[in-house]
């Protein structure tokens, strides 16, 4: 019996791993379902509520009966807005035809690695990654090849690094600006330099995950690849979406821009998958983008604040290491001083996944461990919580870490 139920997993499978923030969010709810306090500094999540006027489109789409089945990859209305959008915010110039939407970004990416790999072809991606992206690309039978950006470059891929790791098999670099996990964010230079090397190479096409466009700080300015090198256009795909621009994760609604061959490709993926996305949230993203964000000032004076004060605060620990981020709202911290260190327990420190496990257990705070990200010895803090709750998980930290054997 244990053969026959053991046959059921595909092969696939062997190549990947559940998500760890997505795990560390179910093993959160399961110590608080204990009756355990516990401060999630884990997920990506912007802890305001969506926009009334948002949440008033979707009312209204419900009541004028907006139920039904729409186009597989997005209403045509809303690819309008969407086109608007990227006029708007990135001077791009796009065709509804060169727009598709999905169940949320993550979708948008998965159906592209789907469409577009072959076994053996290669995905340049930088570390430290998204969680996500090196299990797509071996879900769809491509091969990651992981370039490793440490603290010394800002956790930026340089056009040395990228040319050194191009070869023959090469189909697709990703990018990811401002970035998760470390809140990084590529400056016009480096992204210059970036684009010399992909004007090179003609089979290679770019990821750009923008994401977190409006997420900016410190008079720092985004810029997607473009905006740089229009050249690229004919082998760029844009991916963006309203999960964090407008506080609508939920609502999962992701869209894409790219030459009108791939989106073709990307919508027959979707058809035999989830077919179009929520008509309801589709509404609701439309109505959104179609507005101004002066709500999103608000929004960004308090993830500074709470940045600010995380970075104050963590930075007084003797154990950690950190890099005040301008974008996104994630820290990336350095652990590796805390490394072979004993608990008033006796037990041993090995590595980052021991220190989260450590942190989640005697400081009642749950982080990300960076080899989730392509990158041991550091831990990936998200700072979306409200002030109060930002300072006392990085005080319980700080406690923690204390404790530790010098």
């Amino acid at each position: 019996m244990s053969n026959i139920l053991n046959s059921i997993a595909a092969d696939r499978l062997s190549k990947i791993n559940e998500s760890p923030t997505l795990a560390l969010t179910k093993l959160i709810s399961q110590l608080k379902s204990q009756g355990q306090k516990i401060i999630d500094f884990g997920v990506g999540e912007p802890s305001f509520e969506t926009p009334d006027h948002v949440n008033k489109a979707a009312i209204d789409a419900i009541h004028q009966g907006k139920t039904k089945y729409t186009p597989v990859d997005g209403t045509a209305s809303l690819k309008k807005a969407i086109v608007h959008k990227f006029k708007e915010d990135n001077n791009l110039d796009y065709e509804t035809t060169q727009i598709t939407v999905g169940c949320g970004a993550k979708q948008i990416i998965f159906n592209a690695m789907m469409g577009t790999l072959n076994p053996g072809d290669e995905v340049i991606i930088p570390a430290p990654y998204w969680v996500s992206y090196p299990d797509m690309v071996q879900v769809a039978e491509g091969t990651p090849v992981i370039i490793e950006c440490g603290q010394s470059s800002n956790f930026k891929m340089t056009a040395e690094q990228l040319e050194a790791a191009i070869t023959p098999k090469t189909k697709w670099v990703f990018l990811n600006s401002p970035s998760n996990p470390t809140g990084m964010i590529y400056e016009k230079s480096e992204l210059d330099a970036i684009a010399k090397v992909l004007m090179k190479h003609e089979q290679i096409w770019l990821m750009s995950d923008d994401i977190y466009e409006h997420l900016v700080y410190d008079n720092k300015k985004f810029y997607t690849m473009l905006n740089i090198e229009p050249k690229l256009r004919k082998r760029t795909f844009i991916v963006n979406g309203v999960s964090k621009s407008h506080s609508m994760t939920g609502w999962r609604i992701g869209f894409g821009a790219g030459p009108e061959e791939l989106i073709k490709n990307i919508a027959k993926i979707q058809s035999h998958s989830t077919s179009n996305p929520c008509s309801i949230s589709q509404y609701a993203a439309e109505e959104a983008l179609k507005h101004d964000m002066i709500f999103f000032n608000k929004w960004k004076s308090e993830y500074i604040k709470r940045r600010n004060l995380a970075f104050e605060i963590l930075s007084q620990s003797e154990y950690l290491d950190i890099i005040k981020p301008n974008g996104a709202f994630y820290i990336f911290v350095n652990c590796t001083k805390a490394m072979n260190k004993k608990t008033k327990d006796g037990d041993l420190i090995k590595n980052d996944q021991d220190l989260c496990k450590y942190l989640l257990h005697n400081a009642k705070v749950g982080v990300v461990p960076g080899s989730a990200f392509g990158l041991p010895n550091y831990f990936r803090m998200s700072y979306v919580s409200n002030e109060e709750t930002v300072k006392n998980g990085c005080c319980q930290i700080i406690n923690a870490l204390n404790e530790l054997s010098k």
